[in-house]
């Protein structure tokens, strides 16, 4: 038990040092290189962050564990809006980049529709996963060239650069903003395995079943350095990391996590029918419950953030009363269904309108 929270406390250590350390090195970058922030926290932070993903899902296909592999993505993308969001909006509220609304939200919304669509025969094939890869490596480079044009643009029209880090501070090199950001994506893994080993030791000792710890355990494990990238941004005032990185996240699990752990498996990956009946669904809703959220005032209000967590404390809790066959567990789901979700979904379009007949 003493190695268990050893593990626990070092993951922990972990995982603050290294967010701390890859926001920084990665805000320095985006003006190094003519980047926005967004776009830094679409693509390099979301790839980093999203090393554990992509380690679990690849080893676990090798391993033959297809469940592991898909639930571990499918509740990657669940937990990263819900909890990330959802924390971070009620640390500092979150002002949504009109970049992320108008392009951003739809991708991800696409490619989650496309993961599903995918998925109704009950196999990721090897063409199938070629393609979310295909689609992954063009998505990157679209957004470093949209965002390197918007910039020359930018600077064209104010005859004037980006302000770059000071000639002054040490990290206003690149060797050493690699160097932060390197360090930081290695204290991020290197956190989030020792939480998750510590986590599932536990989870295990409790008799907790293999299916619930993929979806949860598992994934909100995998999904610790975003969990810290996006709060140490939140705090910093590195908004559009804070929000980039999970939306960024979001989509590379899809598109490169999957495709790459289809490929690797090299037969593609069945996919769980209790996924395809229930979690694919959920993380699907949650990616449309984003527009209307980032829509209404541009920014993830804490009330929102409160929400955003509340649902994925719902979420989890009926995966483990459907786990254990819990008599509480169909009551609890006719509750949700009937009256919690509807009344959000009212909430939600009364506070989409409100401001629309405002600017009337």
């Amino acid at each position: 038990m003493l190695v268990t929270a050893g593990l626990f406390i070092a993951g922990l250590v972990g995982l603050v040092a290294g967010a701390e350390l890859l926001v920084r090195g990665a805000s320095k970058l985006a003006l190094s290189f003519g980047l926005s922030p967004l776009v830094v926290g679409l693509t390099v932070v979301a790839f980093g962050t999203s090393a554990p993903e992509v380690a679990v899902s690849v080893g676990a296909a090798l391993q033959g564990q297809a469940d592991l592999a898909v639930g571990n993505v499918v509740g990657s993308n669940i937990f990263n809006v819900l909890f990330i969001l959802g924390v971070a909006a009620l640390i500092t509220p979150l002002v949504v980049d009109r970049q992320l609304i108008r392009q951003e939200v739809p991708i991800m919304i696409g490619v989650s529709v496309l993961l599903l669509v995918m998925a109704l025969d009950g196999r990721l094939g090897l063409g199938d996963a070629a393609l979310l890869l295909a689609l992954q490596v063009g998505y990157t480079v679209f957004l470093v060239r949209q965002s390197r044009a918007q910039t020359a643009q930018a600077a064209a029209q104010t005859d004037d650069l980006p302000a770059a880090a000071a000639p002054q501070d040490w990290d206003a090199k690149l060797p050493a903003q690699f160097v932060l950001i390197v360090g930081g994506l290695v204290l991020l893994v290197a956190g989030s395995q020792a939480l998750l080993t510590a986590a599932v030791t536990v989870a295990k000792s409790l008799g907790v079943s293999d299916l619930v710890i993929g979806l949860t355990i598992v994934a909100a494990g995998t999904s610790l350095p975003e969990v810290a990238t996006s709060v140490m941004a939140a705090i910093r005032g590195q908004r559009d990391i804070a929000v980039g990185n999970v939306v960024g996240s979001n989509v590379f699990n899809i598109l490169g996590c999957l495709g790459l752990a289809g490929l690797a498996s090299g037969s593609g990956l069945p996919v769980p029918p209790a996924a395809m009946a229930f979690d694919l669904w959920v993380m699907v809703a949650v990616a449309l419950a984003c527009l209307p959220v980032f829509v209404s005032g541009r920014e993830i209000a804490r009330w929102e953030g409160g929400l955003f967590v509340a649902y994925y404390a719902a979420y989890v809790t009926w995966l483990v009363l459907q786990a254990q066959q819990h008599s509480a567990a169909q009551p609890f789901s006719a509750a949700m269904l009937g009256f919690v979700a509807p009344l959000t979904v009212v909430t939600l379009m009364v506070v989409l309108i409100k401001p629309a007949a405002t600017r009337r």
